[in-house]
């Protein structure tokens, strides 16, 4: 079995300053065998880290729709955010990427989703985030749970770690499997190990951003 994050950003999303080898050392030391790099709207910090870790690092991005956030997985071109949903699916698709949806009922984030946008692009991808660690509420994560379940649908779990002591704290045990197409055979049948993150964790986001605006001033 392999440990799986799905749900990880670093220095390349506003929000974090984790760089791309401290993801990679706190990944080793923690055994997280597989890991999907996934900044905001861009592939940067995850093309970053696969070149220190080839074999750890899946090339991934959170993109922003105008319908809400999606997590991709082996990602070969960035999407650019703010297109339709079925416009950043459809690109998506093209490169044969693996689709989920980002903690789509946590109404606390601007990538949150209607509950009718959600059932017009269930379809299209290939699973829904059932629990993120930094969701504050954890009534949000149950909601995706029950809705993964009434709907059929494969989940994900990710830790959503913007700071590197966060990362590993919602992971998929998964068997071996290589690309998108065996990442859909073993997601479904995954066991979830999660934990929810302490509330402190959203002011090392904050601080991030602030700290680089200041940089830049």
């Amino acid at each position: 079995m392999l440990t799986l994050e799905f749900h990880c950003h670093t220095i390349f999303s506003k929000d974090s300053l984790t760089s791309p080898e401290k993801l990679i050392e706190t990944c080793r030391r923690k055994g997280v065998d597989r890991v999907v790099v996934t900044d905001h709207n861009t592939i940067a910090g995850a093309l970053a880290a696969q070149k220190l870790d080839p074999q750890r690092v899946i090339v991934g991005e959170e993109v922003m729709t105008t319908g809400g956030e999606l997590l991709a997985a082996f990602v070969t071109e960035e999407v650019p955010p703010f297109l339709s949903p079925h416009e950043t699916i459809r690109r998506l698709k093209e490169q044969g990427a693996y689709i989920s949806v980002s903690h789509p009922f946590d109404r606390l984030r601007s990538g949150a989703w209607r509950e009718e946008d959600l059932l017009a692009i269930l379809p299209q991808v290939d699973a829904i985030e059932v629990f993120n660690s930094r969701c504050m509420n954890p009534r949000f994560n149950r909601e995706a749970q029950v809705f993964a379940r009434r709907h059929g649908v494969a989940g994900t779990v990710g830790s959503d770690a913007h700071a590197a002591l966060e990362v590993g704290r919602s992971l998929l045990l998964v068997e071996q499997f290589e690309g998108p197409d065996g990442m859909r055979r073993v997601v479904p049948s995954a066991i979830l190990k999660t934990r929810l993150s302490p509330l402190w964790v959203h002011f090392l986001s904050r601080y991030a951003v602030l700290y680089k605006a200041w940089v830049r001033s």
